[in-house]
C-alpha cells in the first residue's frame, strides 16, 4: 500500500512542477497551450489517484471466501464468488449416508421433485452481495433440516468467525448461527 511520505513526495514535484510551469507561462506565451494541457492532464490523473486512494479494498469482500463449519458442527459449507455474487454449497457433512447407508437427500425440500437430491454438493447459501463493513446481505440461505428457505444476513466478526442471521421478513424476526473458519490442508 502506498503510503503518506510517497503522497507528500508526489505532491511537493507536482507543486514545484506547477510553480514552475506559470513562470514559463507568463515568459513564453508559445508554450502556453502545451502547458495548460500538461496540468490538466496532470490535474486528472492527481484527483483519479486520489478516489482510488479512497475506494474500498477488494480484498475486504472475498475475506469471506473459504470452507466454513456451522455452529451445530453437522456441515461444511464452502463460499465462492462468481461475479459480485457470493454462493455457498454443503462440502461435508458429519453424517453424510441415512439410515440405509446411501447419500443424505434433500427429503424435507417443499418441492417434490428436489427432494432426491443429494444434501453434499447442495448450494445452501445464495445470491449474497457485499455492502461494506465485513456485512454480505440481500441473500437466502436454505435450511435442510426443515425445508424453510430465509432471507440472511452475513457479518463477518473476525477474519474466522461469521455470523449467519437467517430471517423472514425483518432481521429483527430470526436466529443467529456462528459458524467458524476450517482450515483446509493444502496437498
Amino acid at each position: 500500500m502506498i503510503g503518506w511520505r510517497w503522497w507528500r513526495t508526489k505532491l511537493r514535484h507536482y507543486l514545484f512542477f506547477a510553480s514552475n510551469t506559470f513562470k514559463v507561462l507568463f515568459l513564453e506565451p508559445q508554450l502556453k497551450t502545451t502547458v495548460m494541457r500538461s496540468l490538466i492532464f496532470l490535474f486528472v490523473l492527481f484527483q483519479n489517484l486520489c478516489l482510488l486512494a479512497q475506494a474500498p479494498e477488494p480484498a475486504d469482500s472475498d475475506k469471506i471466501l473459504g470452507v466454513w463449519e456451522s455452529g451445530s458442527g453437522k456441515a461444511r459449507v464452502k463460499i465462492d464468488k462468481a461475479g459480485e455474487i457470493y454462493t455457498g454449497r454443503i462440502v461435508w457433512l458429519r453424517e453424510p449416508l441415512n439410515e440405509e447407508g446411501k447419500p443424505k437427500v434433500d427429503k424435507n425440500n417443499p418441492d417434490e421433485k428436489l427432494r432426491t437430491v443429494p444434501l453434499l454438493g447442495y448450494r445452501l447459501l445464495k445470491d449474497f452481495k457485499y455492502v461494506g463493513e465485513l456485512t454480505w446481505e440481500d441473500g437466502t440461505i436454505y435450511d435442510p433440516e426443515n425445508g424453510s428457505t430465509y432471507s440472511c444476513t452475513i457479518n463477518m466478526t473476525d477474519i474466522n468467525t461469521l455470523d449467519v442471521r437467517g430471517f423472514i421478513g425483518v432481521s429483527l424476526f430470526g436466529r443467529t448461527d456462528v459458524w467458524k473458519r476450517v482450515q483446509v490442508k493444502k496437498k
